[in-house]
Order: C-alpha cells, then structure tokens, then sequence
C-alpha cells in the first residue's frame, strides 16, 4: 500500500516512529544509530528509514517544517500504517532563564493559537496533551540513562518566533496559568492527530536558542553544535522506543 506522502509498504514501517523535522536527521539517526536499516519512503524527499535498534524494529521518518507537514505524515502513519507511537524529537527556543542550551525538554501539553483542530476536525481547542503512556516510559528511560529532561508546557507556533517582530505581544496572548516553557512548531499537530485517532505521542525537544525574549540570557547554538548537541535527545529516543 501507499499514500500520496509516502510509498512504503505496510509492513516496511513499525509501530514505534522516531519523527525529526528534518530529512537528513532522519538520514542521520539511521546511519548512526540503526541496524540494517532501510529507506522505505523518499517522496519529496521526506525520508523514512526502518531498521533496528538493539534488536527493536524502529522507523525514523521526518515530518518537515510546521503544523500543516506534520498533520499530514503523522495522520497517515497512524491512519493507514498501523502506527501506535510516534516519538517527535527537535529542536525550540528556550523560554525560561533556568534552561541552558541543549537542556532537553518533554513536553507534557502544548497550546497553540492557530486554528489545526478547527480545520482538522472542527473543533475549537488550542490545547492538547501528550500521550501519559509515553512520556512514563521516557521519564522512566530518563532516569535509567542519567539523561536529564525539564517537564512543562511548550508552545507551538505558525512562524520562526525569533523573526517575529514583536513576540512579546505573542507571548501576553498565551493564558498565564500555562507558562509555557519552550515553543517549536509541530508539536500540537502530533498530539491533537494522536488524540483524534487514539494513538501515542510524544515529544522531546533540545534547547537551541534562548534569545527569544530580552530578559533571557542570548545563547543560539551553530548548526554544527545542532548536529552534534542533540545526540542525547535522540539516545533517549530510541532507548524509550524500545520499551514500547
């Protein structure tokens, strides 16, 4: 079977989706961390592998940039694959002075102001939590690993928040009881698709900038450090993945 997002076959993808934004992460995380792995979809170049890891068959497929690309890979893996888990790991913006680049964080819920859940199923929620199944094992994993990860809400936005003119005037808009702790961008797509078909999600994210807000010390790592900061992330990852 296929979809018009991907040519895999049904049985080329596993129930458990490692899910970057970026394509050659995708490449990346197959080349490094998997066994025997395979590329199963590359249409327009939205790369999916599917090997193993310490014997657990785990797919790695990139989602893209924003909201409107997620929704699309993440409701067709879950939909027409059979997908049970997907784990989103990517990088945000730091929005509280205790977090120091490459701090990785777990979302517990995310809010969002764009209109997602409106369009995608008519229904009016800017809100939506992640998967408590999942966040237990990462946690638990967390522990067991010794790799650190700050808990809280995140947002979710529709534009690179570090070109937005005036983010404060975003930022008074976010109800004060949620505070949120980072924002990325395809987060609340994950969780409310995972909502609406009764799946898991997650989603992890390493700290790669904290200039989004004048009172924050200003740190941005280069996209070298990116590559290389975010190994952790990913270990956690997929050693959380094997466990599901």
């Amino acid at each position: 079977m296929s979809t018009p997002h991907n040519s895999a076959n049904l049985n080329d993808i596993a129930k458990t989706v490692i899910m970057p934004g970026d394509p050659l992460r995708a490449k990346y995380i197959a080349e490094n961390f998997l066994e025997n792995y395979t590329l199963v979809n590359d249409v327009r170049n939205m790369f999916a592998y599917t090997g193993t890891y310490k014997g657990k068959k785990i797919t790695v497929m990139a989602s893209g940039m924003g909201m409107p690309s997620m929704g699309i890979y993440c409701y067709e893996l879950y939909k027409f694959y059979n997908v049970e888990n997907i784990i989103r790991i990517g990088s945000c913006g730091g929005y509280t002075p205790s977090l120091k680049l490459f701090d990785i964080i777990l979302s517990e819920q995310v809010f969002s102001e764009s209109n997602f859940a409106l369009n995608a199923n008519n229904e009016n929620c800017h809100l939506v939590s992640s998967s408590s199944k999942l966040n237990n094992v990462i946690e638990e994993t967390s522990n067991e690993i010794n790799i650190p990860i700050v808990k809280g809400t995140t947002s979710c936005m529709e534009f690179f928040d570090l070109y937005i003119p005036d983010l404060q005037k975003v930022l008074d808009r976010i109800p004060k009881d949620l505070e949120p702790i980072g924002a990325e961008m395809e987060a609340f797509a994950l969780f409310y698709v995972a909502k609406m078909l009764n799946k898991n999600a997650s989603c992890l994210m390493s700290v790669v900038d904290t200039n989004v807000n004048s009172n924050l010390p200003k740190q941005n790592a280069s996209a070298e450090d990116r590559q290389n900061g975010l190994n952790k992330m990913i270990t956690l990852a997929l050693e959380s993945a094997i466990k599901l």
